[in-house]
């Protein structure tokens, strides 16, 4: 019999826009990649380039702190110049409803996070169906298991807590979850895409039988957003199978290391084939799956592209359901921290005309990879 498993998104490639708006540690400002890209600004101009290079699905997100200036009032000005950019030109889009920011008035680990995360997430719901009639593509809180550790862990994002990780995390879940079934009650027909890091965690001494139980609870943590999301652990969180819709992997050159040590580089026997981690990942859950962030910088960018393109198209062969790659970001943009110019995308900065030059060596790699998987989406298998 033959298995038709269908296809998510309307194109493989997909083009990620960058929209953090977290407070960072250094100086309490609030970063805006969006506008500090002009992504809000050449947003029509920005959907024509992807399209021209074949790409017709991107991802976006919605900046909280301006939509919900006052609690209670929701003014979508700031995101609806994209929603119908992305309507006129047919470029699918899926939706960051939480990507690190929200407003000041918020403490994330009270229950008033939870509460008005779900009114975003009813008005937001409510605002695409009014705007479009495609079934929606969110990711209710993207980077669950990195956000918590980042957050509340260790202090570097906002609200900058340290030994507070699991708590937050739990917060997260429940709110992912409690925004999910606002975002079905107004449209059952959206698809829900929960994204978290895949990482590979090794012993400094291998023959060290403690040092390698610790990097392997290391590196088996990063399953516990996505866990608790289907109810496999602290099933008092609400979690059910439901809420693993979609799975999103986000994957880059620094997320291998030693514990307490170096990044592994790609060129160390000891580097697992990212393969193998999208197939743990398929095994784990049996759901769809795209990588939804992957990128690097600099002239290492085509080379990169490559790699992921190949093992894209290994983890395919052996059965994992993989629905697409996201270059992410699609355009540079000043780094977090230092907003140092960041030369990890596809196209720079816009000029005074709206126009962006484009880093040609990786849209040469693009057009190769995309001419090495044109049928990705739609796979067959026979069984007997």
């Amino acid at each position: 019999m033959t298995r038709r498993t269908s296809k998510l998104f309307e194109s493989f490639f997909i083009g990620g826009f960058e929209c953090s708006t977290h407070r960072r540690k250094v100086d309490r400002k609030r970063l805006d990649m969006i506008a500090a890209t002009e992504h809000e600004r050449y947003v029509h101009e920005d959907y024509a380039r992807l399209q021209a290079h074949n790409i017709r699905t991107a991802r976006e997100g919605v900046r909280w702190h301006l939509v919900e200036k006052s609690p209670g009032v929701y003014d979508f000005t700031s995101l609806l110049p994209i929603i119908r950019a992305a309507r006129e030109t047919h470029t699918q889009v899926i939706w960051d409803l939480f990507h690190y920011g929200y407003p000041d008035d918020i403490d994330i680990f009270a229950p008033h996070f939870i509460t008005r995360f779900v009114r975003l997430a009813r008005e937001f719901a409510r605002l695409l169906k009014d705007e479009t009639d495609t079934a929606p593509f969110v990711a209710p809180v993207n980077e669950i298991s990195f956000f918590s550790w980042a957050a509340a862990q260790v202090g570097f994002f906002h609200p900058f807590a340290r030994a507070r990780g699991d708590e937050l995390k739990a917060q997260l879940v429940r709110a992912a979850i409690a925004a999910t079934e606002e975002l079905w009650a107004v449209n059952a027909q959206t698809r829900i895409a929960q994204i978290d890091p895949a990482i590979n965690v090794i012993a400094r001494n291998p023959r060290d039988a403690r040092q390698r139980r610790t990097a392997e609870n290391y590196r088996l943590a990063q399953f516990a957003g996505w866990d608790m999301l289907g109810g496999r652990i602290r099933p008092e969180i609400g979690g059910a199978e439901k809420y693993l819709d979609i799975i999103g992997v986000n994957f880059y050159s620094y997320n291998q290391w030693q514990h307490g040590g170096a990044t592994i580089d790609r060129s160390d026997v000891r580097y697992r084939p990212f393969r193998e981690m999208l197939a743990e990942i398929h095994e784990r859950y049996h759901r769809p799956i795209f990588i939804a962030e992957t990128g690097i910088e600099d002239s290492a960018r085509p080379a990169w592209l490559a790699y992921i393109g190949e093992e894209a198209r290994a983890a395919i062969s052996a059965g994992v359901d993989l629905q697409g790659i996201c270059l992410y970001p699609i355009l540079n943009h000043p780094g977090w921290d230092d907003e140092r110019h960041c030369h990890n995308g596809l196209w720079d900065y816009a000029d005074e005309r709206g126009e962006r030059a484009i880093y040609q060596p990786l849209a040469d790699e693009l057009s190769r990879q995309q001419a090495l998987v044109p049928q990705m989406n739609v796979q067959e298998t026979e069984s007997s």
